[in-house]
């Protein structure tokens, strides 16, 4: 490799270890004594969720704006106003040191966010009726949100915040179609910030109860060194395979997104030793970042954890979380077995091989290596799935575990290396530490993506829900079909500016209500779940869409890759995953509802996999050999049968409860275009 090589690759790691650094909340760097206010305060945010999980017992709503209170004030000590001078103002841009200013905003905005909590009494006594004090808090809080979510999220949150804000109140102005009677600055203020069906709402409720231990605990597994060890892992176990790093690369970020809730934290976690590896047994960059680009987004589909949004959901559809983990089991493992079937397609096109067994780690060796950081995982497993635990007290409880499994291993490692225990006890003290200090950093995106969408919430809560799924009904034209696939558009156009979290609160919102409503109207029913998933899965496929795409700007630094192109590859990988919504809206079985027989929920899940296989083959231009134009109909069709079962039986006349009969008619096309396409599979 040259020095130019070298200095790419470097100068293309730093740019994504910056963005992972942005996605994580690492803002500022000061020096000096200040470089350790955020870390403090962070740290203590951690301990205030760890004992509301334990034994302080608050109400909700002060759980709620202390969560609140927290963030704002680490956002505006922790990230400047402008990214680069303006104005030759410096101390507005720099990152070396907290100037006064944000240090007066910080407290004023968490002041404003602990209102609710600080006049709690007063508050619920002339709730429509504010004083002037209440509405000059409540509109400081509104300000003070949008400008800290402007700073860590980007404007595109705050702009859809305001154009809801300004709908609600210029309403009877509007076209008849979109007319809304309009609301009064006593009645926002109210919803807003002063009950619970504003900015204080649901998805806060979630991201300060469930969602901080969740994201807490994987931030312990990173500063444990898990996410290294399950590239190793994968590695040993897959490396040696057809395309291996690619396969690795797939397990890898599989597991690091059980517990991440951040695409390009995964990427680059899991990216800086699997890209080069796919670059190195013969995968082009482009496609050695686009795989990497869709297992790491995928990785949020994977139950149990989900990221942040799957426990709103819970909230929202009002069921257990276990009920959420078994409705996203099949798509999600589906989509991940497709995943592999291309890379397996993508290595036999261009003639690759594995990796040699001398190259790789030892199986036995790398497992053992690292055990530890398996306990933990399965606990929590046990504790949602088994125990049937609340989320918070499975996540508390994993949390403990991990925290002893962090406070030992270093002076374990040190004893078997014969080392003085004394530095190991305190490096793993620091590290626990560090670990808490992340963890606050890394909820600051989450909790204010929540607070920020609970004012389009609140807006929609004013009177607009109806009206919203009669402006949907009108666009669509009353069509499932359309306004499925605007919904798709809608989720994937917003969500390349927000968050995840952010762009499945807002189009659920808006569209999944409408979703089951309209379906209503044709005589067709859409579980409540599937509509909220198919908010859900599109708003993960927008890491990936183009032209913004920031997982695959990630990707594309570390392989030094076009990002475009990188973008355009891995959405093309995603497509099978974008079906997926289309077919569980229809076809509930996907989603195992009223499924409750083990044997029938694996036989789905063998059939949705296979189905997916088929839709990659037809995807990709490849199946043992390379398609030719009249089979790509046939594997549409298998896909269609597999997936739809019930739909190809209602056509034939065959009852709904024996529509699974459907699943030898495609496996048998399935088994035809196999024996078709045998005779040209390259000799290589």
């Amino acid at each position: 490799m040259t020095k130019n090589e070298i200095n790419a690759k470097d100068e293309g790691l730093d740019l994504a270890k910056r963005m992972a650094e942005e996605e994580e909340g690492i803002g500022r760097k000061p020096k000096g004594a200040s470089k350790y206010v955020i870390p403090t305060i962070a740290v203590l945010w951690s301990f205030f969720q760890l004992s509301i999980a334990s034994w302080l017992i608050l109400d909700s709503t002060f759980i709620r704006a202390i969560h609140l209170a927290f963030a704002l004030l680490i956002v505006f000590l922790n990230y400047p106003l402008f990214k680069k001078t303006r104005l030759g103002l410096k101390f507005l841009s720099t990152t070396t040191r907290i100037p006064i200013c944000d240090y007066v905003i910080g407290i004023v905005a968490a002041f404003s966010g602990l209102y609710i909590a600080i006049d709690y009494a007063g508050l619920a006594t002339r709730y429509g009726t504010p004083i002037m004090r209440d509405i000059i808090f409540g509109a400081l809080l509104v300000i003070f949100l949008l400008e800290a979510s402007r700073r860590v999220i980007g404007p595109a949150l705050p702009i859809i915040a305001l154009a809801f804000t300004l709908y609600a109140f210029l309403g009877p102005y509007m076209p008849d179609i979109i007319a809304f009677k309009g609301v009064s600055l006593n009645r926002y203020i109210g919803q807003m910030t002063m009950s619970t069906e504003g900015i204080y709402g649901i998805p806060l409720d979630v991201s300060a109860t469930i969602v901080f231990l969740f994201v807490l605990f994987g931030a312990m597994l990173d500063k444990a060194g898990a996410g290294h060890y399950f590239i190793q892992l994968a590695l040993s176990l897959l490396g040696g395979f057809k395309g291996g790093p690619a396969k690795a690369a797939i397990m890898g970020s599989g597991l690091t997104g059980l517990v991440s809730g951040s695409s390009i934290a995964n990427i680059v976690t899991t990216g800086t030793f699997t890209i080069p590896l796919m670059k190195k047994v013969g995968y082009p960059s482009t496609k050695a970042a686009a795989v990497e680009v869709a297992a790491s987004t995928d990785g949020q589909l994977a139950p149990p954890i989900m990221g942040a949004a799957a426990f709103i959901i819970a909230e929202y559809v009002n069921v257990p979380y276990i009920e959420v983990i078994k409705a996203a089991a099949v798509p999600a493992f589906a989509s991940y077995a497709a995943l592999f079937f291309i890379t397996h397609i993508e290595a036999s096109k261009l003639g690759l091989k594995g990796m040699q067994r001398s190259e790789l780690p030892a199986f036995g060796k790398t497992l053992m290596s690292g055990v530890h950081y398996l306990i933990p995982l399965l606990f929590l497993l046990y504790e949602l799935v088994i125990a049937r635990h609340s989320p918070e007290l499975a996540a508390f409880n994993a949390i403990w575990v991990m925290a002893i499994i962090m406070l030992f291993q270093n002076p374990v490692r040190a004893f078997m290396n014969k080392e003085p225990l004394g530095p190991a006890f305190k490096q793993s003290i620091t590290d626990i530490f560090s670990a808490l200090a992340a963890g606050g950093r890394n909820m600051v995106s989450v909790a204010l993506a929540t607070a920020s969408a609970g004012i389009i919430v609140g807006v929609v809560a004013l009177g607009l829900g109806g009206l919203i799924t009669q402006i949907i009904d009108t666009i669509s034209g009353g069509n499932i079909h359309l306004m499925l696939v605007i919904t798709a558009i809608a989720s994937l156009i917003i969500g390349m500016g927000l968050p995840t979290t952010a762009t499945y609160i807002v189009m659920a919102s808006l569209t999944a209500p409408a979703i089951v409503t309209i379906a209503n109207f044709q005589d067709f029913a859409v579980p409540l779940m599937a509509a909220h998933l198919f908010c859900f899965y599109f708003g993960i496929l927008a890491d990936d869409t183009p032209p913004v795409g920031l997982a695959a700007y990630a990707a594309s630094a570390i392989a030094k890759s076009p990002p475009i192109p990188t973008g355009l590859q891995g959405f093309m990988y995603d497509i099978r995953t974008a079906i997926l919504p289309f077919m569980f809206i229809f076809n509930s079985d996907l989603i195992l509802h009223n499924v409750n027989s083990w044997p029938r929920g694996i036989l789905i899940f063998v059939m949705a996999c296979i189905g997916n296989f088929a839709f990659a083959s037809a995807t990709q231009g490849w199946f043992v050999a390379r398609n030719r134009f009249y089979e790509i109909p046939l594997f549409l069709c298998v896909t269609f049968i597999l997936m739809r079962p019930d739909a190809v039986s209602s056509w034939i006349g065959i009852p709904h409860d024996q529509r699974y009969w459907m699943y030898p008619v495609g496996l048998l096309i399935y088994g035809l275009l196999y024996l078709m396409q045998r005779p040209r599979i390259p000799n290589r």
